[in-house]
């Protein structure tokens, strides 16, 4: 287990061969050719061994539990979100004569998982009017790119949503044992 100070581990490259990913990538190369032949099928399946080989990914450690609740909360509160700012960035985006703020933030997340790192990640840009623009993963940093800033209260309104979708993602996934080491993070930093 390591502490919020150090960054987490980084996991070996996976040793077995990724047949999921061998079979998506093919599929990718077909839909993107738009055409189901044998020779696309075959030319697709070389190029994705070819990819998987060369470039393969690390694994992926999950070690967490799904927790249905904070499951329904998370998909809850990112649907609310997507519809709130989706009308907040149209209204920016339409209003005659007015030129929208932005800033860029640094987040420094309490999780050290590259999986919950991802994934906040992840729900914080599929939300109109916020985009990571960087992810520094040996400190679980994102730069988070906002539109609809004014002034500090603004960015600071920004950095506690994004913190709160962080903490909703670790609530839905992580085991007792991360889940505790969030809280410890949280704790340690608010002292």
């Amino acid at each position: 287990m390591t502490s919020p100070e150090t960054p987490a581990p980084v996991p070996e490259r996976r040793r077995g061969f990724q047949w999921p990913m061998l079979i998506s990538l093919t599929l990718v190369w077909v839909l993107l050719w738009g055409n189901v032949s044998v020779a696309n099928v075959v030319a697709g399946a070389v190029v994705a061994f070819v990819v998987v080989t060369v470039f393969p990914l690390p694994p992926i450690v999950f070690g967490g539990k799904v927790r249905v609740a904070g499951l329904l909360r998370l998909a809850g509160r990112f649907a609310a979100d997507l519809v709130v700012a989706s009308t907040q960035v149209a209204w920016q985006a339409l209003r005659p004569g007015h030129q929208p703020t932005n800033a860029v933030i640094q987040l420094d997340l309490y999780s050290r998982s590259d999986l919950y790192l991802t994934l906040t990640a992840e729900f914080l840009s599929l939300v109109p009017g916020s985009l990571v623009v960087e992810v520094r993963r040996s400190t679980s940093t994102l730069f988070l790119h906002v539109l609809g800033v004014r002034d500090e209260t603004d960015v600071e309104r920004a950095r506690l949503r994004a913190l709160a979708q962080e903490e909703r993602v670790v609530k839905a996934l992580a085991s007792d044992e991360e889940l505790a080491a969030y809280r410890r993070a949280r704790e340690g930093v608010a002292r």
